[in-house]
Order: structure tokens, then C-alpha cells, then sequence
């Protein structure tokens, strides 16, 4: 029916979640999308089967309920071409009581003869599906207009942020361990999985202070695993990832040391840099692992490499049985929310550029050679710098991770994701630009 093209189609050039850095794997699964000054999260769920056999039809009811329950909005495609069909009201009767957030949608509506169809879909029970055609992209902006509709109202700041409350998400692939790991850092046991097969627990904030220092500690227990659903246990352990990342600060991803580091592990991890969240890598249930067979340095390298994309991640090994290392999560977390939050002095940051650009110029292109006449430090939480270059289209790639990797020499930022921004300079002669550098270097001195 033509759900993933029209997944392709809202998403516009950011289809899902990618990164051209090499090393990182991400299916076509979620994507963010920004319309009306609104930024949200569209989902692909995949098809819906019924009927294929009991335990098929079980699981992939349970699926649908857990996608209901995840989900502001429920966008409900049908297929205007072949009709109204059994599986059709099989879904129809899983959504009927969250009827209020559901969107009932005809996709391949591409003729006069299938616009005059879509009123069959009304014995549904919704409302008149909103016809659309995901090739031609028809009626695509109204369908985003009318999810906007639907949300709920956008969150107000958190207050919490005032006092320095840390936010840390605990996120990971089901049965590593994330569980026991928020008892053994509370220091207490407490029932955490719905004993529903099919079923996963609500996203549960626990609120503590360890050093002095207010944390919220968001568990996300991922999916029961009750029987072999394969893809369905990545799937949803993702989508609790995206819910429990973008409450957070920072985002501790739990590795089981008995499995090492998996596609899906990479995935949660590109999904904390995306969202510009701060991220620590823990190797949970080191006691499993004998320490005759292990070399450390080369066990530190193989992460690296298998997060090639994150060299600035620390990296924790620890055992939530045995609480080995577990004091260590609070003091590494609290640091990465710090080094996120990091304000670096104009004057010094333009001093690092000059050097950079002074040592290690950029290559020329087509006659052209990049300059840089000033930076500064745009935002934090994660940290930004625009760049205000005389052609942005000179920056190459690898001159710009060369620039973060200088910057992060100089300043640390340890655990936290970078942006570079660049823009090109207003025309302005040069002893203003001069001015410019000097008055940000005098409002940045003691």
C-alpha cells in the first residue's frame, strides 16, 4: 500500500537517519522532519500481516498495539487501488479506541477513479481518509499539516535545567543488562518488566542525587523477548532509544560484553549524535569475561573502531551483578553533561583557528583557498561554532573533521558531539573584521 514510499516522500531529502561517516550502519526506519516550526519523528512500522499463522498473527497484533501506544499520531494507510480489504479491519479494529490520534490515509490516489473510491474506507469507523499519492507526493504538505494538528502541545522549557539536573538515558539492545544496571546505581530493586508477552515497560524516570548532583535516570527496558520475533526486537528497542534520547542529556549506551557491539548498538549510537546528546559507551557484564583471554588495549581499539564515528565516547567496562565499576557511570556521565554545556572564550577560539589555519592550511581548489576571518561559539547543549568563511563550498570534509579534532585538542569536549557551521562572511573591509575579532577578545577578558 505503498507505506514506506510515503514515508520516503514526508522525510523529503532527510530520508531515516544517515551519516557519511564510514562504520555507521542505520536502517530506513525513522527520520526527522521539520515542518511548521515543529520538528518530529515519522516512523515506518512495516506491513502489518494477519492470518499468516497463530503465533504471526499474535506477534504481529502485539506489534500494532506497542506502535499505537509509542506513537502521538497514527497515520493508517490503506491501499485506494485494491479497496477496503480484511486485513484493513483487522487494523482498524486494533486503532478504533485511540481513534483520536489516528489519521486514516488513501495512498496511490492517482486518477479520478480511485479519488471517487475512497469513501468505502469510511466503514472503517474514522473519519474520510485524506487522499494522497506518496509517487506524486499529492497532498503530502496538508497530510504533515494535519499530524501537526494532532500533536500535542510542544513541551515548555524544563525546569529542571536550571538547577543542573543531568537527564541520562539508559538505552541498548534488550537482555544486556540495562535493568540490572539502574538497580545496582540506585542501589535498590525494583520491578521493571511487564510479564505480558509482546509487551515492553513504560519509559520510567527515577529521580537521584550521586556527588552532589541531581540526575533523572530514564530506564528504557527495551522489548520482552517471549518468542523469536527477529527484526520486531531491534525495531521497537530503537523506538524507545528515540523517545528515551530526546528527553535526555546524555545517553549511556549498555553493551553486552558476552556479544559485543552489534549493527543495532551502532544505530542507538548514531541516534544520540543526530540528536546532539552526549554519549558514554559501557561494556556491561565484564565479570563474564575472563580476563586471561582479554587484552584491554586491543578490546578499547575494537571499540573504537566499531564507533569509529564517536572516538570522543568514553568508555566504561563494568558488571551490574556484581557492581564492579558501577561508581564510575556518575562521575563520567556528569562530565559529558558538563563538556556539552561548554562555553570556550572567543578570543581563545579564534587564537586555535589562526593557529590551524597558520600550521595546517587547507588545500586549495580550483585556484581557491579557504580562509576563515572568525569563529565563535553559537549555542551549546551541543556545542556549536560557526565559521564565517570568505566560500563555504571550499570546506572539505576532511578539513573539517580536521577542525574538530583540533578543537577538541585545545578544549576537551570530551563525550559530546561537535557541530562546525559555515557560513560566508558579510561583506565588510578587513579593519572592521579586525574590530570585530578585537572587541570579542576585550568582552571575553577578566
Amino acid at each position: 500500500m505503498g507505506k514506506s514510499s510515503l514515508f520516503n516522500r514526508l522525510a523529503g531529502t532527510r530520508q531515516a537517519i544517515v551519516d557519511p561517516t564510514p562504520g555507521v550502519t542505520r536502517d530506513r526506519l525513522y527520520a526527522p522532519v521539520e515542518w511548521a516550526g515543529r520538528m518530529l519523528t515519522i516512523v515506518d512500522t512495516g506491513g502489518i500481516e494477519t492470518g499468516a499463522s497463530e503465533d504471526i498473527a499474535a506477534q504481529t497484533r502485539g506489534q500494532a498495539e506497542l506502535a499505537i501506544r509509542e506513537a502521538d499520531v497514527v497515520v493508517f494507510v490503506v491501499d485506494s487501488q485494491t479497496g477496503v480489504m480484511p486485513g484493513d479491519t483487522d487494523v482498524a479494529e486494533l486503532l478504533r479506541p485511540k481513534r483520536a490520534k489516528v489519521l486514516l490515509v488513501a495512498n496511490k490516489v492517482e486518477s479520478p477513479t480511485t479519488a471517487a473510491s475512497i469513501y468505502e474506507f469510511c466503514t472503517l469507523g474514522f473519519d474520510v481518509p485524506m487522499a494522497v499519492s506518496a509517487i506524486h507526493g499529492l497532498q503530502s504538505g496538508d497530510l504533515l499539516d494535519a499530524i501537526i494538528a494532532k500533536l500535542p502541545p510542544e513541551t515548555p522549557p524544563n525546569p529542571d535545567e536550571a538547577d543542573g539536573t543531568i537527564h541520562l538515558a539508559i538505552v541498548g539492545q534488550p537482555n544486556v543488562g540495562k535493568s540490572s544496571l539502574v538497580n545496582a546505581m540506585l542501589g535498590k530493586q525494583r520491578a521493571i518488566v511487564s510479564a505480558e508477552p509482546g509487551t515492553t515497560r513504560d519509559a520510567t524516570d527515577t529521580a537521584i542525587e550521586s556527588g552532589g548532583r541531581p540526575y533523572v535516570i530514564i530506564d528504557t527496558a527495551g522489548v520482552r523477548k517471549t518468542v523469536k520475533t527477529g527484526p520486531a526486537i531491534d525495531y521497537y528497542s530503537s523506538l524507545r532509544a528515540v523517545a528515551a534520547i530526546g528527553r535526555s542529556d546524555v545517553a549511556l549506551l549498555v553493551i553486552d560484553a558476552t556479544i559485543g557491539v552489534t549493527s543495532q548498538d551502532r544505530r542507538i549510537a548514531g541516534l544520540a549524535i543526530e540528536d546532539g546528546k552526549a554519549l558514554v559507551l559501557l561494556v556491561n557484564k565484564w565479570d563474564l569475561v575472563d580476563p586471561a583471554t582479554i587484552d584491554r588495549k586491543e578490546t578499547d581499539e575494537a571499540l573504537r573502531a566499531e564507533f569509529a564515528f564517536a572516538p570522543y565516547a568514553p568508555i566504561l567496562y563494568a558488571s551490574a551483578l556484581t557492581k564492579k565499576n558501577v561508581h564510575k557511570i556518575w562521575a563520567t556521565v556528569a562530565a559529558a553533561f558538563d563538556e556539552r554545556r561548554k562555553r570556550v572564550p572567543t578570543s581563545k577560539l579564534n587564537q586555535v583557528v589562526r593557529d590551524v589555519f597558520r600550521v595546517h592550511p587547507p588545500p586549495s581548489f580550483r585556484g581557491k583557498v579557504l580562509k576563515c576571518h572568525y569563529v565563535t561559539q553559537a549555542s551549546v547543549a551541543p556545542p556549536e561554532f560557526v565559521f564565517f568563511v570568505n566560500d563555504p563550498h571550499l570546506v572539505h570534509f576532511s578539513y573539517e573533521r580536521h577542525l574538530e579534532n583540533s578543537l577538541r585538542a585545545a578544549f576537551g569536549f570530551t563525550g559530546t558531539p561537535m557541530r562546525l557551521v559555515f557560513r560566508p562572511r558579510v561583506k565588510q573591509d578587513s579593519k572592521k573584521s579586525e574590530e570585530i575579532i578585537v572587541a570579542t577578545a576585550a568582552e571575553d577578558a577578566p
